[in-house]
């Protein structure tokens, strides 16, 4: 009985925990202000880096920040306070901005880069929860984070504060990433492994092309039809009218629904017309959508000016590199 009453009082203190957290974003959601645009627009107006910087439980929320603009793209790297005072201010130029982390805004070791960058005017974006504190007096632009109690009851153990930093992180981030009109695409380019690769890799990079394109043109006889889908392989052959313009498809249903006197037929007789396309700058992840809506293997990849055939992308193709 005693072992069961511990259990359920650990249940409760990992869902106060929760809670406590959970109420601390919603204070800081509401605590979003003017400072925060302007935190924005000094982002974005910079030529240089965004420089992260803070100590302890701090320091780990600020290489977080730094690795998630980093890969939202907008240069970005972690320094530490006491790597700084010792050569890494080095690495730190005019044209970069500083964004320091410190829940006191008083933390000792921040003193030197914090003098760096007010001698060589670059200009600093302070986050702490003391607004009179010398992080944010110093900063050229300061974010308070809002005074709730750390998440244990003895209110010492960094937990609220550290999660109101990391969410105030990625706001920043997000934000930015409106501003300058990061889009998926060149999200991509930042992460070409595993499964977000695969859900962000185009269509025009997996497709099959040239002479792998099974295509005939409208006139061929089907006994030539069958002979380029079986070569081919992909269980389809496309067709053509004038300048590789595709016009029909002829799929395994076709050769069903024609198969009394089916070698007496031109290849326009038996396809179906206005066949499903895609655009080679398509994601792989809105092909395998089509595909499995439609329940079908291939999409014949088009562009749209002109709308000739460049490729042919197998269900296959997709599953090979993760996407799902």
């Amino acid at each position: 009985m005693h072992a069961k009453n511990e259990e359920v009082a650990f249940q409760e203190i990992g869902k106060s925990v929760i809670v406590r957290e959970a109420n601390a974003l919603k204070t800081l959601a509401h605590s979003i202000d003017g400072q925060f645009i302007n935190a924005v627009s000094l982002l974005s107006s910079i030529q240089g880096r965004v420089i992260v910087s803070g100590i302890g439980k701090s320091g780990h929320i600020a290489r977080k920040i730094a690795a998630t603009f980093a890969s939202t793209g907008k240069p970005a790297y972690f320094v530490h306070p006491a790597e700084a005072s010792h050569g890494d201010l080095g690495m730190v130029t005019a044209n970069d901005c500083a964004l320091i982390l410190s829940n006191s805004g008083e933390t000792s070791e921040l003193a030197d880069i914090i003098a760096y960058a007010r001698r060589f005017h670059i200009p600093i974006i302070g986050v702490a929860s003391v607004p009179d504190s010398t992080l944010i007096q110093q900063a050229t632009v300061g974010l308070i984070l809002p005074k709730e109690k750390e998440a244990c009851d003895d209110n010492i153990v960094p937990t609220t504060s550290t999660t109101m930093m990391l969410a105030l992180g990625d706001a920043l981030a997000i934000a930015l990433m409106k501003k300058t009109n990061f889009t998926p695409a060149l999200f991509r380019e930042f992460h070409p492994g595993g499964a977000l690769g695969a859900k962000l890799s185009r269509v025009g990079d997996l497709m099959h092309v040239g002479n792998k394109i099974p295509l005939i043109s409208e006139d061929t006889a089907m006994s030539d039809a069958l002979l380029m889908m079986t070569k081919k392989g992909f269980g389809v052959v496309g067709i053509y009218s004038t300048e590789f313009t595709l016009t029909g498809i002829i799929t395994d249903g076709d050769l069903r629904r024609h198969m009394d006197g089916l070698l007496q037929y031109r290849a326009r007789e038996v396809m179906t017309h206005n066949p499903l396309t895609i655009d080679p700058n398509a994601l792989v992840e809105e092909a395998m959508g089509l595909m499995n809506k439609h329940k079908i293997t291939s999409l014949f990849v088009v562009a749209k000016h002109p709308q000739q055939v460049e490729g042919i992308i197998h269900i296959h193709d997709c599953l090979r590199i993760g996407a799902t």
